[in-house]
């Protein structure tokens, strides 16, 4: 588990992250797209990479989408198919990251996703685009 947590948001975390990014490629993240609350404690996801987080606690849409769409493609162009998303925080943050990753990765991604009885995260893969599903009238 590593506990070090990159925040996209600060100047001096996102030098920190871009400098891992770049001398070891093999390192795995997870993608907080949102800063969890003081008394949530998400370390335990760590366990599927180092945590980075993309938006400080309080962000929101307000009423254009276009700002958030352009800073979140920014903040999230370095996903890879072998990092995790952690889909934390306001619904329509979520709802319009996970489009954004899609983009990235064509359509492959993990997400991980806790459980409320066991009290730890599950990874989930995603393939967003499979064909071979069958149709549901």
């Amino acid at each position: 588990m590593n506990n070090e947590v990159f925040e996209l948001y600060k100047k001096d975390s996102l030098a920190k992250f871009l400098d891992t990014l770049k001398t070891k490629p093999e390192q795995k993240f997870v993608y907080v797209l949102q800063h969890p609350p003081a008394n949530m404690n998400i370390l335990s996801a760590s366990e599927f990479g180092q945590l980075v987080i993309c938006l400080p606690m309080l962000s929101q849409i307000v009423f254009s989408s276009s700002p958030f769409i352009h800073k979140m493609s920014k903040n999230l162009r370095d996903f890879r198919k072998q990092d995790y998303v952690l889909c934390l925080g306001d619904p329509a943050i979520i709802a319009l990251s996970t489009p954004i990753i899609s983009e990235t990765t064509n359509g492959m991604f993990n997400l991980l996703k806790w459980d409320k009885r066991e009290y730890k995260y599950y990874p989930v893969s995603i393939d967003y685009y499979q064909k071979d599903d069958i149709a549901i009238d």
